[in-house]
């Protein structure tokens, strides 16, 4: 088009004949013809990459040699050892997982040691400023250690992985130059090219969010103490906006694994022999797999009654209450847990399951944050008060020996001594048994940062924190009390930490319980009397309780027998 208008007053104004238009074009065309040759005489790409002169090289090695800047050879790990440290929630162990899988099929050794690391990496959490210097002040140490190394060893080299990384990029790779490699949620499989450009004596980064990237074709290598436990990552990011959160900010949109990669990773659990899985999302009861065409059906996601989204309802898919069904089929001795759900996914068919099932557990995390209205609608929670409340009738009347647990955050935006006094009356108006509590951490990027006023004075933050705990304690405290005299099915984590002389498990409901180191009969009256060991389930009597665990003694265990 760009031709044409350049002719057209050719034909308008001086009317030449067509032979001269002709004429013009074949110039044009030689001198295009001209400049390829040149190109096609010239040095490519390749002599480029290398740095030699094209003089030196013959026509055959271009075409011939490989190209060692695209080998996989490069990015080799040659046996260097990798020592992770995992900060902040179980997606971040499962985060290490998924990167040591990589790093491992690269070559890469793993060590448990730092001081015979050559790579340490660090997986982040970014959730509270208090976990980022955490972080900072880890750095300082690290680099501190990485400068007295002499010479003749291999140089550290140090990376941060997770939602620290795509938070805070720039000020990571430019304050005193702490960090060698940069490595985002969804940039792991990058690892081994960042690790050797780093080699180079370059800082090396990526922390691109995905759309896509779930690490569906990644096995991970589960690294837990004994093997009896295992986190399953079901799904990636996060669509609800919450405006304190920095999740959507450094996980991205929600993503989620096809079912048929999460069944295949359990069923290789259960063959190892664990005993416990917990499935893992930053909204993980939003689990939608759209994978394959048959699961596109119309119908929309249903929500729990009252709750509302940000976005649009989403349609088709196979969800939760699909996956969770099939999940909880593969192995019935297998606990199935799952963290962190929000309240507004938990339909009536999720919690029918979860009645009908014995192997899923019997505890539902169910964040709350505040218990005022006012505050949950500046935090666009989705719901009010009175909404949570029903949803928890609900599901005690559908799990009548339901374990309930919750989040809530002191001191938010504008909270006033009413707010307050209302989130410590939905505390006691529920009766929860563990409770993650947390003073307000305003967080760069969120909506609270760009549209309200951090207001609420420090100090003030901390008291209602306190108020908050000591209520939570004295109701947790009751509930676990109505469990004294009753008989709980355990999974055995190990000894105990207080005392070698007990042992430690967790109940159905997920509380701590301590009970004595006893042998037991074994599976048949002629057996002898064996020691019970983690990943064994045992039957225990509850003899007493505190607001944060359950002391019992042994009721006619019967050792790795115990069926759900």
């Amino acid at each position: 088009m760009e031709l044409l208008r350049t002719l057209t007053p050719l034909f308008t104004a001086q009317r030449l004949p067509v032979r001269c238009v002709q004429l013009r074009l074949n110039s044009s065309q030689r001198r295009r013809d001209d400049f390829r040759g040149h190109m096609s005489s010239g040095p490519n790409f390749q002599d480029f990459i290398r740095g030699l002169p094209h003089s030196q090289r013959s026509a055959e090695e271009h075409l011939t040699e490989p190209h060692d800047y695209l080998s996989e050879d490069l990015h080799m790990g040659n046996s260097r050892k990798v020592y992770f440290e995992t900060y902040g929630c179980q997606m971040n162990v499962s985060d290490t997982q998924i990167a040591w899988s990589i790093l491992q099929k690269k070559g890469y050794q793993r060590t448990a040691s730092l001081n015979e690391a050559d790579v340490v990496l660090l997986v982040t959490c970014s959730i509270r400023e208090k976990a980022e210097q955490t972080i900072w002040n880890r750095l300082q140490q690290l680099t501190a250690m990485k400068r007295k190394r002499v010479k003749s060893q291999t140089p550290m080299k140090i990376g941060i992985l997770g939602c620290m990384a795509e938070r805070l990029k720039t000020e990571l790779l430019e304050r005193e130059k702490l960090v060698d490699v940069l490595a985002g949620p969804d940039a792991y499989r990058d690892l081994p090219r960042l690790l050797t450009v780093a080699d180079g004596g370059q800082q090396a980064s990526n922390v691109l969010l995905s759309l896509e990237e779930t690490y569906a074709d990644v096995m991970p290598v589960h690294h837990a103490p004994r093997g009896n436990s295992a986190f399953v990552s079901i799904m990636r990011g996060c669509d609800n906006m919450c405006s304190y959160c920095i999740v959507p900010f450094t996980r991205g949109r929600e993503r989620s694994r096809p079912v048929g990669s999460v069944l295949e990773e359990i069923r290789v659990l259960s063959d190892q022999g664990v005993k416990e899985v917990t499935l893992l999302g930053q909204n993980v009861n939003s689990y939608r797999d759209t994978s394959q065409e048959s699961f596109c059906d119309s119908a929309p996601t249903k929500l729990s009654r009252g709750f509302k989204t940000v976005y649009h309802s989403k349609r088709g898919g196979l969800r939760f209450s699909d996956l969770l069904d099939q999940v909880s089929r593969i192995d019935p001795d297998m606990r199935i847990r799952f963290t962190s759900p929000h309240p507004k996914d938990f339909p009536d068919e999720v919690l029918h399951l979860i009645a009908d099932r014995a192997n899923i557990c019997k505890q539902i995390h169910l964040p709350a944050q505040s218990g005022s209205n006012r505050v949950l609608q500046a935090m666009r929670r989705g719901y009010t008060r009175e909404a949570y409340l029903d949803l928890v009738d609900n599901i005690k009347k559908i799990i009548p020996d339901v374990s309930l647990s919750s989040d809530f955050i002191s001191g938010f935006c504008g909270e006033t001594e009413d707010d307050h006094q209302q989130t410590l009356s939905l505390i006691r108006a529920v009766g929860f048994n563990v409770g993650f509590l947390f003073a307000y951490s305003m967080r760069k990027k969120t909506h609270a940062f760009h549209r309200l006023n951090d207001d609420v004075p420090a100090e003030v933050k901390q008291r209602r924190l306190a108020e908050c705990i000591d209520v939570f304690r004295e109701e947790a405290l009751k509930v676990n009390a109505a469990l004294v005299g009753s008989t709980q099915l355990v999974l055995v984590e190990g000894d105990s930490k207080r005392s070698a002389e007990d042992l430690c498990g967790r109940t159905d409901g997920n509380m701590k319980v301590i009970f004595p180191k006893e042998d037991v009969p074994g599976r048949n009256a002629e057996s002898s009397k064996a020691p019970i060991s983690a990943g064994d389930y045992v039957l225990v009597q509850i003899s007493s309780a505190s607001s944060q665990s359950l002391s019992a003694r042994s009721q006619l265990p019967e050792r790795c027998c115990v069926t759900m």
